[in-house]
């Protein structure tokens, strides 16, 4: 004698929830998370800067130069990886400090200067030119760096 089984609408669908249910804890339990170290992305935020030289003529013929850093501001997030990539277009050297995150670098022209960091304090932070500190030496080249 045969069996016969009947299926209501009702456990079809809880069925096809508990199959969906399987399929997503499958998909989470092999999800890789192995790039994410102490919740920080694995790869820096990079901001690419350059140093940027104005030059003009008075009237009588004397010659002002002015540098700076462009873009002039920049924001970044507390406890984020920070890249600055800094080029040097205009001037020869550009000794700098970045006063309250404890860096020290120079930019070389026709050279990219790299500086890696992560600020653990809200707060705005001077980028500064340690040749050009003032405007009887084409300055003052600074520029900022924002923590949110």
């Amino acid at each position: 004698m045969s069996k016969v089984f009947i299926v209501s609408k009702r456990q079809i669908q809880l069925f096809i929830v508990v199959a969906v249910l399987i399929v997503f804890t499958g998909v989470y339990l092999s999800w890789d998370r192995s790039k994410e170290v102490d919740g920080q992305p694995s790869e820096p935020r990079i901001f690419q800067i350059v140093t940027v030289e104005y030059k003009s003529q008075t009237a009588d013929g004397k010659e002002h130069e002015m540098y700076r850093w462009d873009p002039g501001q920049i924001v970044v997030q507390k406890d984020e990886l920070t890249e600055l990539h800094i080029s040097g277009v205009s001037g020869a050297s550009h000794p700098f400090v970045i006063e309250g995150l404890g860096i020290k670098g120079e930019v070389l022209k026709g050279k990219t200067t790299v500086v890696r960091f992560t600020a653990k304090k809200e707060g705005t932070y001077p980028i500064l030119c340690l040749t050009h500190t003032d405007m009887r030496h084409g300055g003052p080249m600074v520029g900022y760096i924002t923590v949110d």
